[in-house]
């Protein structure tokens, strides 16, 4: 006898709610799907991420941007340096004004990039922080594990964070000290 309260409530209940079509109709009130908030006009749908530098530290930046870049695409964006709003929050950037337009390679997951004459744009206070830039941003991309450089065709032996020189392929290891965490 119990159970017949419980039949009795399963029956009241099966028999609430919408009734079924025959055919499928529109909704009456139909709503806009949307995935997530909308992005502004002239803003990008796509993250990218960039390494510029702040007080002397190398630091992680998201930047929208129209669409997904790629690694070239990405590195011509880094040596355009801080764009206006990145600027106005205090970001420079070590590369931005170098004259260089870098050329990257692919091999697997090692990436080389060429500069050009090295020798062209001289000694600079901060090589660390440019070639850290670089470096980090890159290595940023799951699809990049080092980063090698060339001058000229050349091998060319870079700084890493403690000053001594590298012709080996770098990672972020290489920088981890100048990277503000």
């Amino acid at each position: 006898m119990r159970s017949l309260p419980a039949v009795v409530l399963v029956v009241l209940l099966a028999g609430c709610g919408i009734p079924l079509d025959e055919q499928p109709r529109e909704p009456d009130n139909p709503r806009p799907y949307r995935s997530g908030t909308p992005t502004a006009p002239g803003v990008g749908s796509a993250l990218e991420r960039l390494c510029l530098v702040r007080e002397n530290l190398i630091v992680r930046t998201l930047r929208r941007v129209p669409t997904a870049r790629t690694p070239s695409e990405q590195l011509v964006d880094l040596f355009g340096g801080p764009n206006a709003g990145e600027q106005a929050d205090g970001y420079t950037s070590a590369l931005a004004g170098t004259g260089i337009t870098p050329v990257l390679t692919l091999d697997g997951a090692a990436a080389t990039v060429e500069i050009g004459d090295w020798a062209e744009h001289g000694n600079r206070s901060d090589e660390v922080l440019a070639f850290g830039q670089i470096v980090c941003t890159l290595t940023s991309r799951p699809e990049i594990g080092t980063v090698s450089f060339t001058s000229a065709g050349e091998p060319l032996s870079v700084p890493r964070e403690d000053l001594s020189l590298s012709g080996a392929p770098l990672t972020i290891v290489d920088y981890d000290e100048l990277i503000e965490s």
